[in-house]
């Protein structure tokens, strides 16, 4: 599988006043041609400004980002434009012109770019289609629900017919079911169209749901990569952790007592692994919290319990779950 982008040990430090505020540190990073891949990390963590330096919207300070081979440090304006004709973008607010019909919007890029008034019609009536909009055309954004206009800055973006999309935080402003609809839009594009497609969000449940693979940001590095089903399984950094595991209220009953999480997938689903616990070793666990999921498109489990007092009956707990093929993961303390 062919790269599309490359970042080689990227560093980028704002100056203001004399101070210097890093963003970003030694970041080594490579996302691969037709996969959706996902960006992620709290508010502050240098998530945007890393995908602003992937069309040189934002230069490094330190490093190299190479597009399809080609480091974009050394291209001229002009090269830059023409990489950047291949880098589509939409983003939160939609970024949408009020004052223009949704056709007009969809065809705005194409009339920058020179595209005879026909075929930029066509090929507008043609995006529009692809995300559902075509009854819409002759509509104002401002009559539109916040769901379809971002269906018209996807249209918008996929006019220009690019190579990539990046998508900044696009449904942040969204309630759960229209960001569930344009989720799976992306990935339906992704895979008729081969887009390559890279989501920045601070939400683990948008990347659950549509990313192949993910790097998670944290205080401008990069704490961890992986796909996604993996670190859904077995985060290894503690910002990882931190995405992943569900929300637990609960401290341990007692000083010895432990929680730890129980991941399984849907083929383990079936499985009473709590009435066999019990059946077979004769101990019990306390049932603090669980939830089903699906990470990229196969159902996941998870729960959290509180093992019994006493080391050696808690390493035979643990013991009897990675037999059976369960990650766990031991839980911090409320």
């Amino acid at each position: 599988m062919s790269e599309v982008f490359k970042l080689d040990h990227v560093s980028k430090v704002y100056r203001n006043e004399g101070k210097e505020y890093p963003a970003l540190r030694d970041i080594n990073l490579e996302i691969n041609e037709g996969e959706i891949f996902g960006i992620i990390g709290m508010s502050g963590a240098g998530k945007s400004t890393l995908v602003r330096t992937l069309n040189r919207l934002e230069d490094v300070t330190d490093g190299t980002v190479s597009f399809l081979g080609q480091d974009l440090s050394v291209l001229s304006p002009a090269e830059i434009r023409r990489v950047r004709q291949q880098i589509a973008m939409i983003f939160q607010g939609f970024n949408l012109l009020h004052q223009r019909t949704v056709l007009s919007n969809v065809m705005q890029p194409l009339k920058i770019a020179g595209v005879p008034a026909a075929e930029r019609k066509r090929v507008a009536l043609e995006m529009l289609k692809v995300v559902g909009l075509e009854d819409k055309k002759d509509s104002f954004p401002s009559r539109l629900s916040g769901g379809q206009q971002q269906r018209v800055a996807i249209a918008r973006a996929l006019a220009g017919n690019p190579r990539v999309l990046l998508c900044d935080e696009a449904t942040s402003a969204l309630d759960p079911k229209i960001t569930g609809e344009i989720l799976d839009l992306l990935k339906s594009i992704n895979l008729t169209r081969k887009l390559t497609i890279v989501i920045i969000t601070h939400e683990m449940s948008v990347v659950e749901k549509i990313c192949d693979r993910v790097a998670i940001i944290d205080r401008g590095e990069l704490a961890e990569v992986g796909e996604v089903k993996e670190i859904f399984r077995n985060p290894k950094s503690e910002a990882a952790r931190k995405l992943v595991f569900p929300s637990n209220p609960f401290d341990p009953s007692g000083s010895d007592s432990r929680l730890v999480r129980l991941v399984f997938d849907g083929l383990a689903a079936g499985r009473p692994f709590i009435a066999e616990l019990v059946e077979k070793t004769g101990r019990k666990v306390n049932i603090l919290s669980a939830n089903t999921k699906s990470v990229g498109g196969i159902g996941y489990g998870q729960m959290v319990v509180e093992l019994p007092p006493g080391r050696e009956e808690q390493e035979l707990v643990i013991r009897f779950f990675t037999d059976n093929g369960l990650s766990v993961q031991e839980v911090e303390k409320a």
